[in-house]
């Protein structure tokens, strides 16, 4: 029995052809989602001015994820490998702990947006909007996912 799209041929996309453009769509879609995670925290400081809607202090949440994206990043993926540069104080090991510590500090940064989200917007019954904890949260996971878009969606160039 022969399929319903068996004859179907759809035309290759020639803007995305192989590894040389996956390094800018991966790029383009980090930014992408890096912009759209401040602007969910920009639009609730904008929203909510007053300190007891939004606690201003709720912007490290933010603030941390951001450094752990420039952690996670600027570690290659060929010295966690050990296949690039190994001398320096640290080496391989060095890069991994960084990387480590980076992914701890954006989960850490994650989970706190979503503590603060459960805990002071949706449990909190005097509070009758819950929007600024939902932008906090959207912003801390948009950050992260780029982050690990960046990461991970790139290909790198081997220097020989």
């Amino acid at each position: 029995m022969a399929g319903c799209f068996e004859n179907v041929q759809l035309p290759p996309c020639v803007w995305f052809e192989g590894d040389d453009k996956r390094n800018a769509v991966a790029s383009i879609i980090a930014g992408l989602l890096f912009f759209a995670g401040w602007w969910f925290i920009i639009d609730v400081a904008a929203a909510y001015p007053d300190n007891a809607q939004f606690n201003k202090a709720y912007h490290v949440c933010g603030v941390f994820g951001t450094i752990s994206l420039f952690m996670i990043n600027s570690v290659s993926n060929a010295l966690v490998r050990g296949d690039g540069y190994s001398g320096g104080c640290f080496g391989p090991r060095g890069a991994r702990a960084w990387l480590f510590l980076g992914f701890v500090m954006g989960f850490g940064a994650v989970i706190a947006s979503c503590w603060i989200l459960f805990a002071e917007y949706v449990t909190n019954k005097s509070q009758e909007r819950s929007y600024p904890g939902v932008g906090l949260f959207l912003q801390n996971a948009f950050i992260f996912i780029g982050s690990l878009v960046f990461k991970f969606g790139r290909v790198e160039d081997h220097w020989n």
